[in-house]
């Protein structure tokens, strides 16, 4: 029996589609793994726990190249807790900022909604000509990140 799992085993082990597998091997957050006499691709078992560390990071925001920078930290013993720590308050300013935006544009959007009755035609529609206004002046700014 050769040692190692089939993309659709290592996909199902960590809990993400042979799709995703594929997707992070492209990307270079994992490797793609050498292929058996028979030209098969087997995944060292290891792989497992790094798709769901991948998957993790991934479902509290992370970039897949901010990842790729915890996953330097993960293997080098050189790196210092305080590091990793000032990556994760990154993320957390960062989350922060965008809750600040969203706010906002619920906020806008409320008084958009607030200031139609919903009656009548399109025409002179207070949404849609606050819509083709720059009324405010205020031009949402892009965060840096991914």
């Amino acid at each position: 029996m050769m040692k190692g799992l089939t993309i659709g085993k290592l996909a199902k082990g960590a809990g993400v589609t042979v799709d995703t597998v594929r997707f992070y091997e492209r990307r270079g957050l994992i490797a793609e793994p050498a292929r058996t006499q028979a030209n098969y691709r087997l995944y060292p078992p290891e792989d497992v726990a790094l798709l769901k560390f991948i998957k993790k990071a991934k479902d509290l925001g992370f970039s897949l190249n901010e990842i790729k920078e915890l996953l330097v930290f993960r293997h080098d013993p050189d790196t210092s807790r305080a590091e990793v720590k000032a990556r994760i308050q990154d993320k957390i300013t960062d989350i922060k900022n965008k809750r600040e935006d969203l706010a906002t544009m619920l906020e806008t959007l409320q008084r958009l909604a607030d200031s139609c009755d919903g009656q009548g035609s399109v025409a002179g529609c207070r949404i849609i000509e606050a819509l083709n206004a720059d009324t405010d002046g205020h031009h949402h700014h892009q965060g840096g990140g991914s």
